[in-house]
């Protein structure tokens, strides 16, 4: 048993109007219920340090299925630990249960929920052995709702004021536990200016090849929030000064000295740091080709007409209708706008393969969208092109991601500020064009709004003898 570190109200900076009202609403409802409720991790340390928090966790010692009960616009997910979402409109607030660490030969606790079902993957605990479960001491910070005081377990308080990052427990033991975790400190040792305990040093240097043991899907997301995060650059020069890129992602540990390549995260940086949230245009081709093409490493469009190894010819016609004198009625009939056909059958166009960057898998409509919007690239610059072209541009899918690649990469602010100003006024017509074609009035349609058609009164009902006749 450890005693904590409670430092009261008077003597911390967190506010309650520095947290957002969602997870006020939680951290209430869950205390009025007699249960005791945390404010958790991340939330606590960047309020601490005088930082916009990303997001705020909530820590509990109510189970998953009693949360649900308090929450109507509460889901349980997880598998191996279930979690509680509580989702106000787009944003959601984790709700976990305090939870520890188990040996292995220990049972676990089995919880029974609504359906009868029986979970034997719910290790809970104690607000203590929550903190001692996590990774470092920065983040297993409590901040208490009942008594607005700060609860510390683990020296994270000092760790703070130090600027330090550090294990809890043995560096060794919570990476083989975990690999990611390895990123993880170097990503906060980036982000918050902090250095890194000597022991987890040692650690990296000895055990940076349990990288390439995590998960490929794991770690293109943990890949994706570091370029959102702001420090992309100084995340990266920090990942290959101790190794961890050559295990997951090689020809971008070989290329750290390469200028290019951190010229693009930097641009990324400044664009970032621009916006107090998260800026919704930088999406992963984005992200992804911020840092594929100083690399070289470009993602291919599927081919035209796919090379297929069949024995039978290739069979095209030419045109719709036409016909020879030798067999025509005996051939078989192949579509008027010339695609391909074998055995009878219309070949499909293949899909693009599947594009690898080290380990890991890149979504293919990722590396397709980051080809996409390149290709426009040109297109955007030219500024002599006719309104209605620039408009037809606007509609494509890519369009939005386009234009934040020529923001971010482009530097050509000239260019930026004229499809501002044409993009202002195409929405400052879009309704007087919607009134002038659909009509103003009651039944008009709205800008956005699909035109809905009229049926002619007195007419015919599709699959009727005619009008209903009116009750007298």
């Amino acid at each position: 048993m450890v005693e904590p570190v409670i430092v009261p109200r008077e003597a911390h900076v967190i506010s309650r109007s520095l947290i957002d009202p969602d997870a006020l609403k939680v951290l209430y409802r869950l205390r009025d219920f007699n249960y005791t409720a945390y404010l958790v991790g991340g939330g606590v340390r960047d309020l601490l340090l005088g930082r916009t928090p990303k997001d705020f966790d909530v820590g509990t010692d109510a189970h998953p299925y009693q949360i649900k009960k308090l929450f109507r616009n509460c889901w349980i997910i997880g598998r191996r630990f279930r979690l509680a979402h509580v989702r106000f409109g787009l944003k959601t607030i984790e709700v976990a249960t305090f939870r520890r660490n188990l040996p292995n030969d220990e049972p676990v606790e089995e919880v029974v929920g609504p359906g009868g079902g029986v979970s034997n993957e719910n290790t809970f605990g104690t607000p203590e052995e929550d903190a001692f479960r996590r990774d470092f001491t920065i983040n297993a910070l409590f901040y208490d709702i009942a008594t607005f005081s700060v609860i510390d377990y683990v020296g994270g308080l000092d760790d703070l004021q130090r600027g330090i990052i550090r294990c809890i427990g043995d560096p060794y033991e919570r990476f083989q536990e975990d690999p990611v975790r390895m990123l993880r400190a170097v990503a906060f040792a980036a982000r918050l200016g902090f250095t890194l305990d000597p022991p987890i040093v040692e650690a990296m240097a000895d055990q940076r090849q349990l990288m390439g043991q995590a998960s490929p899907a794991r770690l293109i997301e943990e890949y994706y929030k570091i370029l959102r995060s702001g420090s992309a650059a100084a995340t990266f020069r920090l990942m290959a000064q101790h190794g961890l890129l050559d295990a997951v992602t090689p020809e971008l540990q070989r290329r750290a000295a390469h200028q290019p390549l951190w010229t693009s995260l930097e641009a990324l940086d400044q664009y970032r740091k621009r916006y107090v949230d998260l800026p919704p245009q930088l999406t992963n081709p984005v992200l992804l080709g911020s840092l594929l093409l100083p690399l070289g490493l470009m993602p291919k469009a599927a081919p035209a007409v796919p090379d297929h190894d069949v024995d039978s010819a290739v069979e095209t016609n030419t045109g719709a209708g036409s016909s020879t004198d030798d067999g025509a009625d005996d051939a078989p009939r192949t579509p008027s706008r010339g695609r391909p056909w074998v055995q009878g059958r219309r070949e499909r166009r293949p899909k693009p393969p599947v594009l690898k960057f080290g380990t890991l898998p890149v979504a293919r409509r990722d590396s397709e969208r980051l080809r996409q919007l390149l290709s426009m690239q040109g297109r955007l610059r030219d500024l002599e092109a006719s309104p209605r072209a620039r408009r037809t541009l606007m509609s494509r899918g890519p369009f939005e991601d386009a234009l934040t690649w020529l923001t971010v990469h482009g530097a050509s602010p000239e260019v930026i500020e004229h499809w501002k100003g044409f993009i202002e006024a195409v929405r400052a017509d879009a309704p007087d064009a919607a009134q002038a074609s659909h009509g103003e009035g009651e039944g008009a349609a709205q800008p956005g709004e699909p035109r809905r058609r009229r049926r002619r009164r007195g007419g015919r009902r599709r699959g009727g003898a005619g009008r209903r006749p009116e009750p007298s």
